[in-house]
């Protein structure tokens, strides 16, 4: 069973959610040369749709997220440093536009989450997996560097020691200690992974997106070590000049549901 390329990567939006699936299911999703450009290409479209407000991202079916790249595309298109440059460039642009997208994202993982998938799943804000999901980047067993975009992807969500750790002993291990390390943000029955990642991507919808942005804004920046300058500490009060935070306080005190319009 094949699926067609056009079908690697599927797009589905109920109101201002939209999910993304991986789509391989008899390869346990495993992510070849053409998903990693459908999955880019969707990103940056995504990113300049000002009325989508949360991304979901999954695998199809119940076995995997992902396990990572499809091995057997190493003999065909990375069987060398010069393929395997252009390859990664690819990657690195998913990874980006990923990483970049303005709207939150959460990762609906059950089984598998391994390699390249948990890169990813990583690139999520939020990771929600099964109890029987498996993690770990054991591409040491391939003779695989991870490059420095894959790695900092890693690295930001765990930490330099605790990456090392993943990437060095190359085991694959259980949602317990994904949690425990990092790699997760909740864990939930098996058959409850659907159904609490789309009520969390609902709860974050329903909130303010200009809100979520500067928040995004805000985190990234005080991780640069450099003094925030008069400027942008004013621009924690820019909120109360917005559509938003108008609707938002009337909406509290009148009791009902706001309707955010993003300005």
């Amino acid at each position: 069973m094949t699926t067609p390329d056009d079908d690697l990567v599927l797009q589905a939006r109920d109101g201002d959610i939209v999910t993304i699936t991986l789509n391989r299911p008899h390869k346990l999703n495993a992510l070849t040369k053409p998903m990693w450009g459908q999955l880019g290409d969707l990103f940056r479209a995504l990113n300049g749709d000002a009325t989508v407000r949360c991304i979901v991202l999954r695998g199809a079916g119940e076995k995997a997220f992902s396990p990572g790249n499809d091995i057997s595309e190493f003999e065909t298109d990375r069987s060398n440093a010069k393929q395997a440059e252009a390859y990664g460039a690819l990657m690195h642009g998913t990874i980006t536009a990923i990483r970049d997208c303005i709207h939150p994202k959460v990762a609906m993982i059950r089984g598998i989450c391994v390699g390249g998938g948990l890169e990813i799943a990583g690139l999520c804000d939020i990771r929600i997996c099964g109890t029987s999901s498996r993690f770990g980047v054991p591409i040491a067993k391939l003779g695989l560097v991870m490059g420095y975009t894959e790695i900092a992807a890693l690295a930001d969500l765990v930490g330099p020691a605790v990456a090392y750790e993943i990437l060095t002993e190359g085991r694959v291990f259980a949602a317990e200690e994904a949690l425990q390390k990092g790699l997760v943000s909740r864990i939930v029955a098996d058959d409850a992974v659907e159904s609490e990642a789309l009520a969390t991507a609902r709860r974050i919808a329903d909130g303010a997106p200009l809100v979520h942005r500067w928040h995004r804004k805000f985190l990234a920046r005080l991780a640069d070590p450099r003094p925030l300058s008069a400027a942008e500490n004013r621009e924690g009060f820019a909120c109360y000049d917005t559509g938003d935070f108008a609707e938002g306080y009337k909406a509290f005190l009148e009791k009902r549901k706001p309707d955010f319009t993003g300005t």
